[in-house]
């Protein structure tokens, strides 16, 4: 497969470069080719979102909520094709990318409803016979830049609600997704999406993605990415009084109490800290175990680290994949050298897979390292977390919140007054007792606190209020 530029309704293929996708789980295997844009490509894609807006925004709710429904209708009859291609482009097992996908379908059609709710609220006014009232209406042209690590929910979990909400979309995905994101793309013009409402460009970010948000006339961009540079995002947005939403890094933390059920505890936390190879910002990556039952979890840990398997992400049975590149596979070894070197105990997963075929990087739990070491205190983004003692449930909320991050964390306990403290006092924007620290349902609100996020939330009714603002509105009739 090769990438195209889909603008103003037409698809181009830009030539301002290639760079060639090697399968991660068979790095002898080419996935595809993907064609870099030019900043011209860019600033077209801009004009044709501009030009397209007056039509897709003077457009009903329902009018463009059928369009939504369609595309939920296409994305699940090429679920399988598109759920393979992922796998084969990023890594992630495709048992599980085929849940990403559905969860995709169920975004475009959760929001595709909204075109027919309430959009603004009736409000008193002082004096008689005035009639006053808000409602909610399009900001215009969004910017999307996306991350690798989730190719077909994060797109859709941006794009659904921006165009329910009447805007017209500049699409940059990260390098290594652009295949996939080529393919919806396609999907979702076949739906009836009019020229110019999804524009998609690929090419690097300090290409593309500079060119978008320093030339183009945006009216809000929605990033996810690293820290670093969803801090350069809304720094560029802020001098130019754009609306921007950045959702960032995580250091999320389990922490296990002495009443934890450890047949719930154990399972949880290892599909938190390694499914999609620990590449999630939410994903478990400190683990904060009372003094009480550490020896029986870590030996539980022990044991359940000896069912998750390593492997090919086309194989139904791995629990885990490579990671998704050469450049995430040296960044995460260089945690796992960390690991080797300074740990007292190690637990590493198994496999039956050669590792030299891909960017394989074995499950690994540490433990013995103080709080401040890298381990504790930087995003890995990769199948390695650490272990932490703590001797009651104040200092593991305080471990817990030691942190830059504020994502998502969990506590494991029986004690129904400790799962309640632990959700008002933890530092983070999504947590949950008894459940892993990965995995929002797509009705909730997703974002976190501190440098995990800016402020607003992603999915669900929140991010229905970024993607539009408020015109209040009053009508003098007497």
């Amino acid at each position: 497969m090769e990438t195209r530029n889909l603008i103003g309704g037409e698809y181009t293929t830009p030539t301002a470069g290639e760079v060639r996708i090697m399968n991660p789980s068979n790095i002898e295997e080419e996935v595809g080719v993907i064609h870099l844009s030019t900043i011209d490509e860019v600033l077209q894609a801009g004009e044709a979102a501009r030009r397209a807006l007056p039509k897709w925004a003077g457009m009903t709710g329902a009018a463009r909520g059928e369009v939504l429904y369609r595309m939920a209708q296409l994305l699940e009859a090429s679920a399988d094709e598109i759920a393979t291609l992922a796998s084969s482009e990023m890594g992630k097992p495709v048992t599980e990318m085929r849940g990403e996908v559905t969860r995709g379908i169920h975004l475009l059609r959760y929001y595709a409803a909204e075109g027919v709710r309430a959009i603004g609220d009736v409000i008193p006014a002082s004096a008689t016979q005035v009639l006053q009232y808000s409602k909610r209406v399009p900001l215009g042209v969004v910017g999307l830049i996306t991350p690798w690590n989730f190719p077909v929910a994060i797109p859709i979990w941006k794009i659904a609600p921006a165009l329910i909400c009447g805007n017209t979309i500049l699409w940059k995905p990260a390098e290594v997704a652009s295949l996939t994101a080529a393919r919806l793309a396609e999907v979702f013009q076949d739906a009836g999406l009019p020229a110019g409402v999804l524009n998609l460009v690929v090419g690097k970010g300090r290409d593309v993605g500079e060119a978008m948000l320093q030339q183009v006339e945006l009216d809000a961009v929605s990033f996810t990415g690293s820290t670093a540079t969803g801090r350069h995002v809304a720094g560029v947005c802020a001098t130019r009084n754009i609306k921007y939403q950045t959702e960032m890094g995580g250091k999320n933390a389990a922490v296990v109490l002495k009443d934890a059920d450890l047949a719930v505890t154990v399972p949880a936390i290892l599909s938190g800290a390694f499914r999609s190879a620990g590449q999630k910002c939410t994903a478990t990556s400190r683990i904060i175990v009372e003094d009480a039952v550490y020896d029986e979890f870590v030996d539980a840990l022990r044991q359940g680290l000896s069912t998750v398997k390593l492997g090919h992400a086309l194989d139904p049975a791995s629990y885990l994949g490579p990671v998704a590149s050469q450049a995430q596979y040296e960044t995460v070894c260089s945690y796992v050298k960390l690991a080797h070197d300074d740990a007292e105990m190690l637990l590493a997963g198994e496999t039956d897979v050669d590792e030299a075929s891909g960017y394989y990087v074995r499950p690994l739990i540490a433990s013995g390292v103080g709080v401040d070491h890298p381990l504790i205190q930087e995003e890995i983004f990769g199948p390695v977390a650490t272990l932490l003692r703590s001797r009651d449930l104040d200092e593991a909320i305080a471990l817990c919140n030691q942190t830059i991050y504020g994502l998502s964390a969990s506590v494991f306990t029986r004690d129904v007054r400790c799962g309640l403290r632990f959700l008002d006092e933890a530092q983070a924007g999504m947590v949950r007792v008894n459940l892993e620290t990965a995995g929002v349902e797509y009705q909730a609100p997703f974002g976190g606190m501190k440098l995990s996020s800016s402020h607003t939330r992603e999915q669900g009714q929140a991010a229905l209020d970024f993607y539009s603002q408020l015109k209040t509105c009053a009508v003098y009739y007497g």
